[in-house]
């Protein structure tokens, strides 16, 4: 391994692609008649094949979840901080399962692929997905892949959504649920943020009605400003003060620290981008547009939307857990105001309500909803100690 990637990275890795010419009938009624999951795997599978982990992403995640793609890509995959040789998820100890859900813009079929009917981009003619539709997918590729059941199946945010629909909807085909800062369904406020996201994109002029493939253009301004919204609503107020607080005299606060560096250190008293934290947000637009389909994210944000398990059991949670046989973990960030700890709350009562086991954490953390994508230590050590249990499991299983 080269000295320039880190000893507890999983190093360079390739993504594979996996082709289904089975229909996927999604639950909208709509059928895929065929279509390719794209995934990266890290660390051996054993020769029971019963340490394999999935790894589901959250909005606008992908399969890169760790290591390299190459040394001039030296960019590590999005939860590199968590997987890996002596990571919490350990791929000295599991093979671990990591792939681009279908209607996403990094290799599985969605809007950007080329619809085989009419030989064009499927853009907006690409059908709704729904998480169900991801597990449902995601099941198939288990199979491709030769696994029966998962050790665990892990995510965070709507990753988490994903993991709750797996103990729903295949209760035996998995032995533990890690879900991750998330909920057991949208809050009003959530599914506002999304429209404002939605419609950011949809009003550009150059969104085209979903067509803008065709055109040789993108919405730029308005995925832009979808993910200038919500990468707002991901960093607590404290992580925005870390982050942009040095102390600022001005003639209304006076050396007081509210997260408000100057980006020259004088007022333009104009209109301009006076503040560091807008810069950085229009960073963070900016390289966001470049890199993700707006259909896409119109899908993974009516995804998030339409997620509501208890939707099929008169509403009460609870008694959709009442036949899945996998124990559960669920952790959340005390600064996580996008889905904060109550939510999480609310799913291990009713886990608790249908008479599952749950373990527990809720971890003080600065960092906002982001918090699950980072090495804090408490949630890395927790997160650690519960996998090395699921490892011993599977090894006395084994003995």
């Amino acid at each position: 391994m080269s000295n320039s990637i880190p000893a507890d990275s999983v190093g360079l890795v390739k993504p594979q692609v996996h082709h289904f010419d089975e229909p996927l009938t999604l639950r909208s009624g709509k059928v895929l008649p065929a279509f390719d999951l794209v995934m990266e795997s890290y660390g051996e599978l054993n020769a029971n094949k019963s340490n394999a982990i999935l790894i589901c992403h959250a909005l606008s995640g992908d399969h890169h979840a760790a290591g390299i793609h190459s040394v001039d890509d030296p960019k590590p995959g999005w939860w590199d901080a968590c997987i890996g040789p002596g990571k919490a998820i350990d791929t000295n100890l599991f093979f671990v399962v990591s792939l681009n859900n279908l209607g996403g813009c990094a290799g599985s079929t969605g809007p950007t692929s080329i619809n085989p009917q009419t030989k064009k981009h499927f853009g907006p003619d690409f059908p709704v997905v729904t998480v169900r539709d991801w597990a449902k997918s995601q099941l198939m590729l288990m199979g491709r892949l030769g696994i029966k059941k998962w050790a665990a199946v892990v995510g965070g945010s709507l990753g988490g959504m994903q993991v709750l629909r797996w103990a729903i909807s295949y209760p035996d085909r998995l032995r533990h649920a890690i879900c991750i800062a998330a909920a057991p369904k949208l809050s009003a406020q959530n599914i506002a943020f999304n429209e404002v996201a939605r419609h950011s994109i949809t009003s550009d002029p150059n969104f085209h009605e979903g067509r803008y493939l065709e055109q040789g253009t993108y919405p730029k301004q308005g995925l832009m400003l979808a993910r200038m919204v919500g990468h707002i609503t991901y960093l607590s107020d404290s992580a925005m003060r870390a982050k942009f607080g040095k102390t600022v005299t001005d003639f209304e606060n006076e050396g007081t620290n509210f997260g408000r560096d100057l980006r020259s250190g004088n007022l333009s008293f104009g209109f301009n981008v006076d503040f560091q934290v807008e810069s950085y947000l229009h960073y963070q637009g900016e390289r966001f547009s470049e890199n993700f389909d707006a259909n896409t994210y119109l899908l993974m944000t009516k995804a998030l939307d339409y997620f509501d398990p208890s939707v099929d059991f008169d509403g009460d949670l609870s008694k959709a857990f009442a036949n899945s046989d996998c124990k559960f973990m669920l952790m959340s960030f005390s600064t996580d105001w996008r889905f904060p700890p109550e939510r999480s709350r609310e799913i291990v009562n009713d886990l608790l309500k249908a008479g599952r086991q749950v373990t527990y954490l809720e971890i003080e953390a600065d960092a906002g909803h982001d918090a699950f994508l980072m090495p804090i230590p408490r949630y890395v050590n927790a997160f650690s100690k519960y996998l090395g249990r699921v490892h011993k499991e599977i090894s006395a299983e084994q003995a």
